[in-house]
């Protein structure tokens, strides 16, 4: 999420039906953290905290990020609904929200399993994907950067995962970055995954592997992911690159909707 997703001279494009390897069965994995979205009202604050503020992001983005605000971050229904919403705030013209669980949800490897229904058009910009905790090995993008999913609605269908590195960076052109078309995104809930352990980084939409990074073994300038990481779940609207075209103010308001975020490690 955080800079480019989408310098296209690095993506890898895997067609949705050219890969049908299965994710490992259940029984491997233990549930360790999850989030149901089974009490209305604001998030659970003793899972999820806020980033707050309006200054861009360090992408130029055009909301800004309420704190603990219900018409922004919403259990209902059971499902959490982050919603954008065209309106006069704090200097910004857009609200919306960003949730972190870092500090009370923190993790070394597992399975991450997010199930997401998006939210659609020009200048939409959301994102589920994780940051390292204590950034031991440096700042961005030293100490690394895992994005499970993120979608640029003016390229609509279209499902990215991107690992950032020291050594593979959009400062450097090298990030890396997988692009899959998911055609009913907007309209029906999928399950982004990570599988996350000491050899690769392994992505799926579903039950469909379509990307995986491994450890090449040369050090932390290309596998900075021996830490712990926690999760990002926001919604952006416009920026250098989600409103690369612009922002349709008609779309307004937009909701990215999780079912639920369930974090799993092996036995």
């Amino acid at each position: 999420m955080k800079y480019s997703i989408f310098i296209f001279t690095t993506i890898l494009f895997f067609c949705w039906s050219c890969k049908k390897d299965k994710s490992p069965e259940p029984d491997v994995y233990q549930l360790v953290w999850s989030d149901e979205f089974s009490n209305p009202g604001l998030p659970d604050d003793s899972k999820w905290s806020f980033n707050v503020g309006g200054s861009g992001w360090g992408n130029s983005e055009a909301q800004y990020y309420t704190n603990a605000r219900l018409q922004n971050a919403e259990v209902k229904d059971g499902n959490l609904f982050i919603n954008a919403i065209k309106e006069d705030f704090e200097g910004n013209k857009y609200t919306s929200a960003r949730l972190v669980s870092k500090d009370k949800g923190d993790w070394t490897y597992g399975k991450f399993e997010i199930r997401a229904k998006l939210p659609a058009g020009t200048g939409m910009w959301p994102a589920i994907w994780m940051m390292p905790t204590d950034d031991e090995y440096g700042g961005w993008p030293n100490s690394g950067e895992i994005d499970i999913m993120e979608n640029l609605g003016y390229i609509p269908y279209f499902i990215a995962s991107t690992v950032q590195t020291k050594a593979y960076s959009h400062l450097l052109e090298t990030q890396k970055t997988s692009i899959v078309p998911v055609t009913d995104c907007y309209t029906a809930f999928h399950s982004y995954i990570l599988e996350w352990d000491k050899a690769e980084l392994r992505f799926y939409i579903d039950t469909n592997l379509y990307s995986t990074f491994k450890n090449d073994g040369t050090g932390i300038a290309t596998w900075p992911f021996d830490k712990k990481f926690h999760l990002l779940l926001n919604v952006a609207v416009g920026g250098t690159f989600g409103g690369a075209q612009g922002i349709d103010d008609s779309i307004f308001p937009q909701s990215m909707v999780i079912d639920y975020v369930r974090i799993y490690q092996k036995k």
